[in-house]
């Protein structure tokens, strides 16, 4: 295997001149996640730390000349190997993510070589040594006290200061994966960036005009694809190993609707590396198995599962995963734990979808489902891309998408639909058949106008007698499952996409009438309690200002969040509505906003970019320094499935630091202040069309010459599931109205009814999956301009005229 370029570069220098890192020790240039190599018998493990960090006396000095600083990507469950688990099991902290974000005062070796000799001694006592050894990082406390005559509006707007932060100071030794820019947190103990989560935040801050920070987490998130190849669950290095449901593409569709067109070119490599990160494996996996994130049906179709590339406990939950895995003798407790945290990526942490048995979490069977709303954003992602090469005058990439996408759609209506329970159902992959669990992921395919009318309709009318209750939608049906995902708790992503959903299908009674019980459950607990929470019973006649009803693994948290940005965009929609709910909550009490405002996005392929926006794309970006990316060491491609099938090396080849950029950092945690500024943006300019991915028969995505297979996270083999015995092999479904031939000139798009809104044909780019079709409008110069941004490849203000008539997706 030809060694890459990056792989020989000089590895950096500490102050004292010594290495910044061995070979084995994962620092900051190495591709997220990997491992070391696990030491040979007889072979001494290199110690991984002892010299990441300069001594912290040299970490400033009177010229306050800047020093290299690398961060160690591994989780803290292995850089604090031994420590980091008997802290866990002695339980020191009431919170096990409190023990993962604590931050060591020295570097992991001397800290593990003192904690062995320590606890030799017959005094010794383990939450002295970890209170003398580490130090929370100062953290907002969320706890908000109504001003008085304060109403619900005036209560989101004070969060925003609440849970924003500024850039980041990278901090030695601490978890925390440092962002270029200001970004919002969901609040209470989730103090880092989120992945899905911020969708939902940000529609709040489009909402109130703060477009500045809605672009700032765009840009965030850019920054981490650039730096890891993905978008972590959180900003902490213990998330690296997966990723959370992509929603990428729709926070720049929603970018979009204010800045134009140029959104999608900017954001083109990232979103390509998004697809690259999902997708990886999809040329190499046969029918019946799977690989990471990939699925291949028996019939050769290509779906998505939900994955870790570690089988470990979760670091933040790491005595409560290693009880679950004790609670049963039927599996190993690496499949176990492998579960929990692909249960994590999906967002719904945790609920009876997951559970073989509906209530037992140690039978959770996370990575044998192909889940409804992971097999709608992976084609709403094609769709962005085709959209993006489209403005870029790539025609044969974005045909390419286009294709992938209308094929994508059709599998997951023809898979994901369950006939008998008229609705969207999670697919249980290796048994061949339906979860048969109904749950608020249903409306996902409304959401992204992926249905069809007929499945709609069907949908709505599940949705009325199933979900509805009286405080708006429970997550799913199933009741006693001791689950936080379950009823009788309705939570505020779930609320958005179904009323949005169904309003684009024509269905406005019903999603007004969702979008009035929500509203009356959370403005009348905002009255009892005086602030907005993370999930809300919405079965109890009875509001409690307490909020949602059980399960979760942690209390319940305030801020929040996705709950305040959904909750401005349901108000401005629905004004009358909100008028009879205050009527019933004086206290929550604001004046009347008789104007009523659509659902972002719409439209956002109809925004054209004014000269002022562009301008701003073209400044010099922000960023962290340094800045840890390094191409993704190469492993052989699995041809084929099965025991003959050959499997990835047992670790990564040695990785080499690459000399970091310099930033002064502080050498104890501290709140985020200094930030550098550097030139045009380090990220991969967009490749070209003999780059880009290519397509299987089956619409798998294939990788070009320039591009790399993602490594595992652990730099151990990657788990390749075998196809079942012939007389075992699961069956797909098949729907009458849906075939999975469908030529790819078939539109899968819903056709308007008699009874439902039509829209003319425009001759400008179509609106993206989740966009109600009105005329184009052009983004509003905005009154500061003084903020870098980053580097833009060339791009255009309007859609190039050979483009302008293309068609929209069939899947919106």
């Amino acid at each position: 295997m030809a060694v890459p370029p990056w792989a020989t570069t000089p590895p950096a220098m500490a102050a004292d001149g010594t290495k910044a890192a061995s070979p084995g020790a994962h620092v900051d240039a190495t591709p997220a996640g990997i491992l070391a190599p696990a030491p040979q018998a007889g072979q001494k493990q290199e110690p991984a730390g002892s010299h990441m960090v300069p001594p912290a006396n040299a970490l400033l000095t009177e010229a306050a000349a800047p020093v290299t600083i690398t961060q160690d990507l591994r989780p803290p469950s292995v850089v604090l190997d031994g420590l980091f688990e008997d802290i866990a099991r002695a339980h020191i902290y009431a919170d096990a993510k409190t023990a993962v974000d604590a931050i060591p005062d020295e570097s992991p070796e001397d800290l593990l070589a003192q904690y062995k000799a320590a606890k030799a001694r017959p005094d010794f006592v383990l939450k002295d040594f970890v209170s003398q050894h580490f130090t929370l990082p100062e953290r907002k406390t969320v706890t908000y006290q109504r001003s008085p005559n304060e109403n619900v509006r005036d209560y989101i707007m004070g969060m925003w200061d609440v849970l924003q932060r500024p850039p980041d100071t990278q901090v030695q030794y601490s978890s925390q994966l440092p962002l270029p820019y200001t970004y919002v947190v969901p609040g209470g103990r989730f103090s880092e960036l989120y992945y899905w989560d911020s969708y939902f935040t940000m529609i709040g801050l489009y909402e109130d005009g703060k477009i500045d920070l809605m672009r700032d987490m765009v840009r965030d998130m850019a920054s981490m694809i650039d730096r890891y190849g993905h978008i972590p669950n959180g900003s902490r290095t213990y998330y690296l190993s997966r990723s959370q449901v992509p929603f990428f593409s729709l926070m720049v569709d929603l970018l979009a609707m204010h800045d134009g067109q140029v959104a999608y070119t900017k954001f083109l490599p990232e979103l390509q590396a998004e697809y690259d990160y999902w997708m990886d494996g999809a040329d190499s996996v046969s029918p019946g198995g799977a690989y990471r994130h990939v699925v291949r049906l028996p019939d050769g179709t290509v779906m998505n599962r939900h994955w870790d590339d570690r089988d470990t406990p979760r670091d933040e939950s790491y005595p409560e995963d290693l009880v679950t895995a004790a609670s049963q003798s039927a599996r190993k407790p690496e499949e176990v734990y492998r579960d929990l945290r692909a249960g994590s990526e999906t967002g719904w942490d945790f609920t009876s979808r997951w559970l073989a048995d509906g209530h037992t979490l140690s039978t959770i069977h996370t990575t044998d489902l192909l889940t409804v709303e992971l097999n709608c954003l992976i084609p709403h992602l094609a769709q962005t891309l085709s959209h993006a090469y489209a403005l870029k005058g790539d025609k044969e990439a974005a045909a390419r998408y286009a294709r992938i996408a209308d094929e994508r759609v059709a599998a997951m209506q023809r898979i994901l639909w369950d006939e008998r329970r008229a609705a969207y159902i999670d697919y249980d992959w290796k048994k061949g058949e339906s979860t048969s669990i109904l749950s608020g992921a249903t409306a996902m395919p409304l959401f992204l106008q992926m249905a069809t009318p007929e499945q709609a309709k069907a949908v709505a009318e599940t949705i009325r007698k199933n979900l509805l209750k009286i405080g708006g939608l429970v997550a799913t049906e199933r009741t006693n499952s001791g689950q936080q995902w379950d009823a009788p708790n309705g939570w505020a992503p779930l609320q958005w996409m179904a009323v949005k959903g169904l309003n684009q299908y024509g269905y406005d009674e019903l999603a007004s009438d969702i979008a009035a019980r929500w509203m009356g459950r959370v403005i009348g607990t905002y009255e009892k309690s005086g602030v907005l929470l993370e999930k809300y019973d919405v079965s109890n006649p009875y509001i409690s200002p307490k909020g949602g009803k059980g399960g979760g693994e942690y209390p319940m948290q305030i801020g929040f969040g996705w709950t305040n940005g959904t909750l401005l965009g349901l108000m401005d929609r629905y004004p009358q509505n909100t008028r009879v709910v205050l009527d019933h909550n004086p206290a929550a009490d604001l004046p009347d906003r008789p104007t009523v405002r659509a659902l972002p996005p719409m439209n956002a392929y109809g925004v054209q970019s004014d000269k002022d926006t562009i301008d701003r794309y073209n400044l010099p970006l922000v960023t962290v320094m340094p800045r840890p990316v390094a191409p993704t060491p190469s492993l052989p491609q699995v041809s084929s499935v099965g025991e003959s099938a050959p499997t990835p090396p047992s670790s990564a080849p040695p990785v080499q630091p690459t000399p970091s950029a310099t930033v002064a950092a502080t050498p104890k945690p501290a709140m985020p202040a200094t930030i550098a500024t550097s030139g045009p943006a380090a990220s991969a300019p967009p490749q070209s069309p003999a780059e880009a991915s290519t397509v299987t028969p089956h619409g798998a995505a294939t990788a070009g010459e320039g591009t790399t297979p993602a490594v595992a996270h652990d730099g151990a083999p990657q788990q390749v599931e075998a196809p079942a015995a012939p007389d075992a092999a699961p069956s797909t479904p098949t729907s009458p109205s849906v075939t999975a031939s469908a030529p790819a000139s078939q539109s899968t798009t819903p056709q308007p009814t008699t009874s439902q809104p039509t829209t003319s044909q425009s001759t400008v780019p179509q609106p993206p999956a989740g966009a109600s079709a009105v005329p184009p409008v052009t983004a509003q110069p905005r009154a500061q301009h003084d903020d870098p941004m980053p580097t833009l490849p060339p791009h255009v203000t309007d859609a190039p005229k050979e483009i302008t008539a293309t068609p929209q997706p069939a899947a919106h």
